[in-house]
Order: structure tokens, then C-alpha cells, then sequence
């Protein structure tokens, strides 16, 4: 893991946009060439909403980066700065899934900067495949 993107994470978080949840998410993915991709959650009236992994993945994907190491995901109530566990939705694991090799890691920052490492597989053991 590298620690920076503790602080990337909880940087991106910020910029999120979630009235109606009023809870922020940030993420923070690194390519295997060391790249970081940032995103945080973006909320609207409906359920499209993208939350902070797959807005990492569409800026990192959209400028040709294919190659993934790691991200790292940072989530607070609106406005604290008291970090809580906030694991990737089902979407997101599946999406993600699409990108990445079985090894891909996730790290889940909690209290304290305490740090849960998963991989991809761990979190999700059967990906849906055409």
C-alpha cells in the first residue's frame, strides 16, 4: 500500500457531491505504472449516481490507462472528519472486475487510519462473465 493515497482519498472525498446522502466518498487508484486517479461520489435526483471507485476507473480508463494496481477508499459524513469503513457497492465490485486481474487490491481506510486490505476476488469470488 502506499500510504499517500490515505491522504489522495480523503482529498478527493471533498469534492464530492451527495446532498442527499450527505455522506463523501473518496477514491484513490493507482496504475501499475504509479499513476493516481482520483474520484469521489457524485449524487443526483435518481439512481445514477457514480460513486467515488467508478468515477476513478472512467477518468483513469478514458485516458488509456489499462493497467491497475490498487485503489484506496475513503468515506465521512458530510462535512466530519471522522472516517468510517465504507466497502464498494456490488456495481462497483463488478465493474471493477472488468478492469483488473484477480489480484487487484482494495484498501478500506476506517477509524483511525486503520486499513483493511481485500482482493478483488476476495470481494467478489464470482464475477458476472459473458
Amino acid at each position: 500500500m502506499h500510504s499517500e493515497d490515505i491522504n489522495f482519498a480523503k482529498n478527493a472525498r471533498l469534492n464530492a457531491y451527495s446532498p442527499y446522502s450527505n455522506f463523501q466518498v473518496g477514491a484513490a487508484l493507482r496504475t501499475k505504472s504509479g499513476k493516481v486517479y482520483l474520484g469521489c461520489n457524485i449524487e443526483n435526483h435518481g439512481i445514477q449516481g457514480l460513486c467515488a471507485e467508478r468515477t476513478a476507473f472512467a477518468k483513469a480508463l478514458s485516458e488509456g490507462e489499462k493497467e491497475f494496481e490498487s485503489i484506496t477508499i475513503v468515506g465521512s459524513p458530510m462535512g466530519k472528519e471522522i472516517i468510517e469503513e465504507c466497502m464498494p457497492c456490488g456495481y462497483c465490485r463488478q465493474f471493477i472486475s472488468e478492469f483488473v486481474d484477480r489480484n487487484f487490491k482494495i484498501y478500506i481506510v476506517g477509524k483511525d487510519n486503520s486499513i483493511k486490505e481485500f482482493t478483488i476476488s476476495e470481494l467478489l469470488p464470482y464475477s458476472f462473465k459473458l
